[in-house]
């Protein structure tokens, strides 16, 4: 069937503009992630006077124009957090905008070549990043993770920018090995899964920063950098609540590919690499799970079992797709 180079371009130009409005949102995101800092030694610094004032170490006169001067202090902090809240709001609104613009890029790839946009490692992570993106907006909505969209959204721009530019191909039919039923199916069930599971990853990486720099304790660069974080608790129990829904679903990926292969290939399972590695990636997650309920384990040792499930997708993402040769080749670079 031929392609349709009217949707072709329509799906490159989306593309295009779902990288600028994210780019977008990531500077608003940024400048909110600032502003909170900011906000945050205000609040310390207050707390510290008023112990100070209760402690009688300041004379707490009732002088009016003291008075004044705190008063003004409160009114310029409040208005600081007002402006910190129509920031976080832009910045969720600009990416609930990507997310569709993004959408239609998929969408229309789809109808350029009338089939399911899974034919190559470039729409691979146009799927992936559009689900990473979708599941992040839904989960960051909540007032206390919106400081986390610039560490969500600049690894979600990065492999944007290399799919676009390093991996992009030509909208064509997909190879004949790809034709069939439980293509669409198998590789959407594994990119939902992943891109859950890179959201709980990122979470856990930083866990590992806010259990380094304690909440209130926070020292040098890196304590600047992790104090608009939430709680440790917070960050743990987000990873681990995208890892309850990543396990699942990727491991029913797994499962759904192990059928097609048998199909294809008259048997379940080839120790291929590609399948492999996600069958490692699969069992890391699920011992990041299973570490997360065990006494012991659920400090950093299980968070680091969860970076490494991430770091596991990745590799299997770029370097078995592009380097390592096997059955799974044809889904790598056209």
């Amino acid at each position: 069937m031929p392609v349709n180079q009217t949707y072709a371009q329509f799906s490159d130009t989306a593309f295009a503009s779902a990288f600028i409005i994210y780019a977008l949102a990531l500077i608003l995101s940024l400048v909110y992630y600032v502003k909170q800092q900011s906000i945050i030694d205000a609040h310390r610094e207050a707390v510290r006077q008023r112990e100070l004032v209760n402690a009688g170490g300041v004379s707490d006169s009732a002088d009016p124009t003291e008075s004044a001067s705190t008063l003004i202090d409160e009114e310029t902090l409040a208005a600081r957090e007002e402006s910190a809240r129509r920031l976080a709001n832009m910045t969720q609104s600009l990416m609930w905008l990507g997310v569709l613009v993004h959408l239609a890029s998929v969408v229309m790839r789809a109808l350029s070549a009338s089939r399911f946009p899974f034919g190559n490692l470039y729409e691979y992570i146009l799927m992936v990043t559009l689900f990473a993106m979708l599941a992040a907006t839904f989960v960051l909505q909540r007032p206390q993770f919106r400081v986390m969209w610039p560490w969500v959204i600049t690894p979600m721009l990065a492999l944007l920018f290399y799919g676009g530019t390093e991996l992009y191909a030509d909208s064509a039919p997909v190879v004949p090995a790809l034709q069939s039923f439980w293509f669409p199916i198998h590789v959407s069930t594994v990119s939902v899964g992943a891109s859950i599971g890179i959201v709980s990853g990122i979470a856990s990486l930083l866990y590992l920063l806010r259990m380094w720099q304690p909440k209130g304790n926070e020292k040098g660069f890196f304590g600047a950098v992790a104090k608009p974080l939430p709680s440790a608790k917070a960050l743990d129990n987000l990873a681990y609540k995208s890892a309850i829904w990543t396990v699942p679903i990727f491991g029913l990926g797994v499962i759904l590919g192990a059928i097609w292969a048998e199909a294809a290939w008259g048997r379940f399972w080839g120790w291929d690499p590609k399948e492999t590695v996600a069958f490692i990636t699969w069992i890391l997650y699920a011992g990041y799970l299973h570490a997360r309920a065990t006494a012991g384990w659920r400090d950093t040792k299980a968070a680091w079992i969860n970076i490494l499930a991430l770091a596991t997708m990745i590799f299997n993402l770029f370097f078995i797709n592009m380097v390592v040769s096997g059955l799974h080749s044809y889904a790598g670079l056209n």
